[in-house]
């Protein structure tokens, strides 16, 4: 079977079961968890899973699943990723009554990446190519709900807040050679793909302010924390004209607890931000801007300062290799004038720290209106946010793995990992 015979094959099984795909996305929608929570959604794959032979592995990272089809080589394994929880986010028309809602549209990314798979256990094309597809459903990509992720981890029970960045630690990518996700292009509803794109990453840090407690009729006999705090929002703000456009460093802080009562003198006082930045130095010249205006600002007033950082995640770096395979297959079905190079997400993702130590790619796909984690958010169109990225992911795919795996071996050989997975591990523990 040729290749092209073989992306038909692919293309038409997706058609045909179009209409269990779209339910699948609907049913993710209707359905909406937050992170390490996603109970439904995990056994919603499980079950279309074994409903179509897939061999899985559960749990990782909690909800976590891991399934696989295997080729007639194992030449290299392309590991198809789709993303499991939702978000809070009050008004939204497809909010839970919790105000949880897919507004961020991984309940399509879910519906591709199992349209995927099952395209590929359907069809038969297994057979004719020389490597494994692992299908990959994620828990946890929105860095939220950290009091109830602390208690996850002050339990023994996760050892990293970000759900890839616990599955890189509990091993689900060690057989990975290569990985996709297909986003949501926020605001565009026609059927046209963003490639090339970057995101930022982040540090996300926690500010004491240590002051002392007096009667608010006496306060030349205390220390004010909330005044040291308020000079350090100053003091950063102050260092923004010291970052280059190019570096993209974004910090956003805020008051999370600013006193007691209004009559005391506040003793103690808190500040949460991320630091965001296109590269590791860029974060840290940020995060150390942010460390000097806070010290500074309690010298000032005399209060004392501690802070607590959080690895966030680092900046999506794709690989142009792999993203060049996915462009021609996407050109195939949308032209290439419907393929736009470069668009910026200046948010962050845990895909960038996979890419940190894998080749991989994260384009997006139109067929949304609204921007991303707001309420108007919404899927416009099923065809292009379902079976569009679907269809593209499987014909990549299979391209990596045809003959004895060429491409995918090519993609591979011109990959070089920004860190190793001794070093990544060093980056989450603070040791570097």
């Amino acid at each position: 079977m040729t290749l092209e015979e073989i992306k038909r094959k692919l293309i038409d099984t997706i058609e045909m079961h179009k209409e269990e795909i779209y339910r699948i996305g609907d049913e993710i929608l209707q359905n909406p968890e937050r992170g390490y929570c996603e109970e439904k959604t995990s056994a919603l794959v499980r079950r279309e899973m074994e409903k179509w032979g897939i061999a899985y592995d559960y749990p990782y990272a909690l909800t976590g699943v891991k399934g696989k089809l295997c080729g007639r080589e194992a030449s290299a394994n392309v590991c198809i990723i789709g993303e499991m929880d939702a978000l809070g986010c009050a008004g939204s028309p497809i909010a839970d009554e919790k105000g949880i809602a897919h507004a961020c549209g991984h309940n399509a990314q879910m519906a591709a990446m199992l349209g995927a798979a099952i395209a590929f256990a359907e069809s038969g094309v297994m057979e004719h190519l020389d490597g494994d597809i692992t299908f990959l459903a994620a828990p946890a990509e929105e860095f939220i709900d950290m009091e109830y992720r602390k208690s996850l981890k002050d339990s023994g029970k996760i050892a990293y807040y970000g759900g890839k960045q616990q599955l890189i630690a509990e091993g689900a990518f060690d057989d990975v050679d290569m990985a996709m996700m297909v986003h949501a292009q926020p605001n565009e509803p026609q059927e046209k793909l963003f490639v090339q794109g970057e995101n930022l990453g982040f540090l996300a840090k926690s500010i004491t302010f240590h002051g002392k407690a007096v009667h608010g009729s006496t306060p030349f006999d205390g220390v004010n924390a909330l005044n040291a705090a308020a000079l350090a929002i100053l003091g950063v703000h102050a260092n923004r004209e010291t970052f280059r456009e190019e570096e993209k460093i974004r910090i956003h802080p805020i008051i999370t607890k600013g006193g007691d009562v209004v009559n005391s003198v506040p003793a103690e006082v808190c500040i949460d931000t991320y630091v965001r930045g296109i590269s590791y130095e860029a974060i840290q010249k940020g995060n150390c801007a942010v460390e000097r205006a806070a010290k500074g600002a309690a010298d000032m007033v005399g209060a004392a300062v501690t802070f607590e950082d959080i690895p966030g995640y680092l900046p999506l770096k794709e690989s142009k290799k792999l993203s060049e395979v996915f462009e021609r297959n996407a050109a195939q079905l949308v032209g290439q004038e419907n393929l736009v190079y470069g668009a910026e997400m200046t948010g962050s993702s845990d895909i960038g720290d996979l890419s940190s130590i894998l080749p991989v790619i994260q384009p997006s796909v139109g067929g949304f209106i609204g921007a991303l984690h707001e309420k108007e958010f919404h899927v416009a169109e099923k065809q292009t946010a379902y079976l569009l990225p679907a269809k593209i992911v499987a014909m990549t795919a299979a391209e990596l793995l045809y003959h004895h795996a060429e491409t995918a071996k090519q993609v591979k050989k011109s990959f070089e990992p920004k860190l190793t997975r001794d070093e990544y591990r060093n980056y989450l523990e603070g040791k570097v």
